[in-house]
């Protein structure tokens, strides 16, 4: 059922082709029918737990109903079930006017917020501040809005002293990650934990003897299978939502609690650094 009470398109046309399955994509195609607004917020991982079969049979799966991948298979539900309860909501907040908007909207994004605190545990934050001060370097990957949040996160690092560089094209992050070596630090950055540029990189620098830290809003997602350290945010999204600023004020939430563990860690170094770098720009201003 769609968020209209009626049956979607995409529900049709996977009942239609439901004598085609194997016995394991029969439990991915019973699991999505049954639970279409619930898939768009669950990562490639989440789904095959969910309907006990492996990742490779979810892509499989999709690529038998006529996608590309896991990602174009949310999108077409995100449209063809959710966009319909969207259009009334948005007409909803259209009529509440903006007063009702300001309230609505800032409310999400404190919310996104609040939920950190109960998703990032204390140790886990120590550790990856451990890293941190004891990395040889630090490479900081992400795409899309995920790129910019890694380009933040280096202006940030930069301030202390430490030596970061943020990696926003596929192809250098692969050239990155092949020149990593132990001692050094990838930070993968990505809401899904499913971005496939992201992951292939952080896999090389892995190979390569590095330590990865994840941000991702997914636990069981093929980015985290790859980490070392893993620090989840709020902020879902769905696939027609792409780079919420919930998600992004999450992500930059614990950007900079990453940021000030480390200055707190290397204190009368990390205070020096600050002066010299402010220093350096203050030219730029009137």
């Amino acid at each position: 059922m769609n968020m209209n009470g009626g049956t979607s398109a995409l529900q049709a046309k996977l009942n239609s082709l439901l004598n085609t399955y194997t016995n394991s994509e029969s439990k991915v195609a019973v699991f999505v029918l049954s639970h279409m607004e619930q898939v768009i917020y669950m990562s490639v991982t989440d789904l095959a737990e969910q309907a006990e079969v492996g990742e490779t049979t979810v892509l499989r799966f999709c690529r038998k109903i006529g996608f590309r991948g896991y990602q174009e298979f949310k999108l077409a539900i995100a449209q063809d079930v959710a966009l319909p309860g969207r259009a009334a909501s948005m007409d909803m907040e259209q009529r509440e006017g903006s007063l009702a908007l300001i309230h609505k909207i800032t409310e999400a994004n404190i919310k996104a917020l609040q939920e950190c605190v109960s998703l990032i545990d204390a140790s886990t934050l120590d550790k990856a501040i451990h890293f941190l001060v004891a990395a040889r370097r630090i490479h900081i990957y992400g795409v899309g809005t995920s790129g910019i949040t890694a380009l933040d996160a280096k202006s940030k690092f930069l301030r202390f002293g430490i030596s970061v560089d943020a990696i926003t094209d596929p192809h250098f992050q692969s050239m990155s990650a092949s020149t990593m070596k132990r001692g050094d630090i990838v930070i993968g950055i990505s809401v899904s934990g499913s971005t496939r540029d992201t992951v292939d990189a952080l896999r090389i620098a892995k190979e390569n003897g590095a330590n990865i830290i994840s941000i991702t809003h997914y636990m069981r997602s093929p980015i985290t299978k790859l980490s070392d350290v893993v620090l989840l945010t709020a902020g879902k999204e769905t696939p027609l939502e792409g780079g919420s600023l919930a998600a992004k004020i999450a992500q930059l939430n614990v950007v900079d609690m990453l940021c000030t563990g480390l200055m707190i860690v290397t204190q009368e170094t990390a205070l020096e650094y600050q002066k010299k770098t402010a220093q350096a720009v203050v030219d730029k201003f009137y």
